[in-house]
C-alpha cells in the first residue's frame, strides 16, 4: 500500500527542499557577498569586521540577539561589539542609502507602496531614549515603551523596511537630563509622529520608486499631514477613525424655501455614512496574498469633505471603506486624494501592501532581533535598528532568489524555512571548524526544514 510520501508531487516536494552541506555553504557565500556590498559605508576595517559580527549573529539561531549572545557565539570580546552598536562613529544615514539603492536594483517598481507604520517597544525601566508611557501597540494599551516610526517599501515583487527614526515623546524632548544622559543630538526638537513620517517620505522615499503612501490612523487623522502629503504631490489611502466626519458631495439637501438654492448635505460620521448605503455599493476585491494566502475584501467609495482640527472645511477627498469577508469583518475607513479616474481595485490594493509590512515586522522580531536590543542611546538605537534592517533585507534577498529557481507553483521559501538554512549559513560564516559547518547543515541544533 503506498503512502502519501511516495506520491509523485510529494517526492518532488522533498528533492526541492532537500538540504545538503553545498547548499548551506553556498547561502553563506551569499552572505559574504551581501555584505561586502554595505561594507564600504563603514570608515575603519575594525567597524567592517565588527558589522559582519553583528550581521552574521542576527542571522544565527540565538534565542537572544543582542550584542551579548552574538559576541559570546562568535567567540570576540563583548566590549568593542558593543561600543560599535551602542555608540559607534559611522553613519545610518549611508548604510540605508545603500539598502535603499539596493531594493530599487531588485524590487523597484513605479506602483510601489511606501507605508508609513509606528512600532512600539515595551521597556521595563527609565532609562533608555524616548522611553516613556505611551501608547504601545504591540501590547495593547498604554504602557512603558519607546515608539519608531519605520518606512517600509512594498511592491508586487518584494517589501523591505527602509528608513526608521525615534520618536521622542515631548516631555522627553523637553527634559534636558534624559537628553544629556542618553546623548540626543541637540538638533533634535520634538515632532508628532506624523512629522516623522512625512520626513521619512521627504527623504528616504525619494530614493524608491513609488505611486502611493500609506499609512494608519496615525497619519491619516492629522489633516495637516495630508495637505502637506498634496503639496508634495505624493498619492495617498490614509486610515481615519470611524467617527471622522464627513460630508456626501454626491448628494444635495431640498432648499429651505421655494426657489431656493439646494443646501448642503448634513456633516455625519464615516461608519454611519456607511451603515446607511444599499449592499449593491459595496464591491469585492481579491488582494494579492502574503504569507497567509490571497484575501478578499468588500469595498466602497464617494467623493466627501472632512474637517481640520479647527473646524475648516477641506478639499474634495476620496472616503474608502474597506472590510474583510469574515463573519465579523475588520473595517477600514480610509481617504485618498487619488484622482476620480483611477479605479477603486487600485486604492484597495495599494492600502492592502500593509498587510505584508505587518509579515515584515513580525519576521524582523522572531528571526533578525528587530526587538532584541539593551542599547540605551539615541545613537544606539538607531545603529541597533540599521543593522536589524539590513540583516531582514538579505532575508528577503535571499527569498527573491530561491523564487526565481522555483518557478512552479509551490512558491517561494517562507519565513521559518530560510531561516533555518540563513542560520545554518551564518554559522559557518564565521570563523567555524569545517566539522562544525558540516553539523550545522545536518540538522544538528539549528531549525533546519524537514519537508
Amino acid at each position: 500500500m503506498s503512502t502519501l510520501l511516495e506520491h509523485p508531487e510529494a517526492q518532488e516536494l522533498l528533492a526541492a527542499t532537500e538540504v545538503t552541506p553545498d547548499t548551506v555553504r553556498r547561502l553563506a557565500q551569499h552572505l559574504t557577498t551581501f555584505i561586502q556590498r554595505y561594507l564600504p559605508c563603514f570608515y575603519r576595517d575594525e567597524q567592517r569586521r565588527h558589522a559582519q559580527i553583528i550581521l552574521q549573529g542576527k542571522l544565527t539561531g540565538l534565542q537572544r540577539k543582542t550584542t551579548e549572545p552574538i559576541a559570546i557565539d562568535a567567540r570576540r570580546k563583548r566590549r568593542p561589539l558593543q561600543l560599535f552598536v551602542g555608540a559607534g562613529g559611522w553613519r545610518d544615514d549611508n548604510v540605508l542609502t545603500e539598502l535603499r539603492c539596493h531594493v530599487t536594483t531588485e524590487v523597484g517598481d513605479p506602483e510601489g507602496v511606501l507605508v508609513l507604520d509606528p512600532s512600539s517597544f515595551p521597556k521595563k525601566g527609565n532609562e533608555s531614549c524616548g522611553v516613556a508611557r505611551q501608547w504601545c501597540g504591540r501590547l495593547g494599551k498604554v504602557d512603558n515603551c519607546q515608539t519608531g516610526v519605520f518606512l517600509a517599501y512594498a511592491a508586487p515583487r518584494g517589501k523591505a523596511l527602509i528608513a526608521c527614526r525615534l520618536f521622542l515623546p515631548e516631555e522627553r524632548a523637553h527634559d534636558r537630563k534624559h537628553r544629556q544622559k542618553t546623548y540626543v543630538p541637540q538638533e533634535v526638537t520634538f515632532q508628532e509622529k506624523w512629522r516623522l513620517g512625512l520626513e521619512l517620505v521627504r527623504t528616504a522615499g525619494q530614493e524608491v520608486p513609488h505611486a502611493w503612501v500609506v499609512g494608519d490612523e496615525d497619519f491619516g487623522r492629522p489633516t495637516e499631514c495630508r495637505a502637506q502629503l498634496r503639496l508634495a504631490k505624493e498619492r495617498y489611502v490614509l486610515d481615519v477613525p470611524c467617527d471622522t466626519l464627513v460630508r456626501d458631495l454626491s448628494t444635495r439637501r431640498p432648499p429651505a424655501r421655494p426657489g431656493g438654492r439646494p443646501r448642503r448635505p448634513l456633516w455625519e460620521r464615516a461608519e454611519q455614512w456607511a451603515a446607511r448605503q444599499p449592499r449593491k455599493r459595496w464591491k469585492k476585491f481579491r488582494l494579492p496574498g502574503g504569507e497567509k494566502g490571497p484575501r478578499q475584501v468588500w469595498a466602497m467609495q464617494q467623493q466627501v469633505q472632512t474637517k481640520d482640527a479647527d473646524g475648516q472645511v477641506g478639499p474634495s477627498e476620496r472616503l474608502v471603506v474597506i472590510k474583510t469577508c469574515a463573519r465579523e469583518p475588520q473595517v477600514w475607513y480610509t481617504v485618498s486624494n487619488a484622482q476620480q479616474e483611477l479605479r477603486l481595485a487600485a486604492v484597495v490594493v495599494a492600502h492592502g501592501r500593509r498587510h505584508g509590512v505587518e509579515e515584515l515586522f513580525a519576521e524582523g522580531n522572531q528571526e533578525v532581533g528587530l526587538s532584541h536590543y539593551e542599547v540605551r542611546s539615541w545613537t544606539g538605537w538607531h545603529h541597533h535598528m540599521t543593522l536589524s534592517l539590513l540583516a531582514l533585507w538579505f532575508l528577503q534577498v535571499e527569498r527573491l532568489a530561491v523564487g526565481k529557481k522555483k518557478s512552479g507553483d509551490h512558491g517561494v521559501a517562507g519565513a521559518g524555512d530560510l531561516h533555518g538554512l540563513t542560520a545554518a549559513a551564518a554559522s559557518c560564516g564565521g570563523d567555524r571548524a569545517e566539522g562544525e559547518c558540516q553539523v550545522a547543515a545536518d540538522g544538528g541544533g539549528t531549525d533546519l526544514p524537514l519537508v
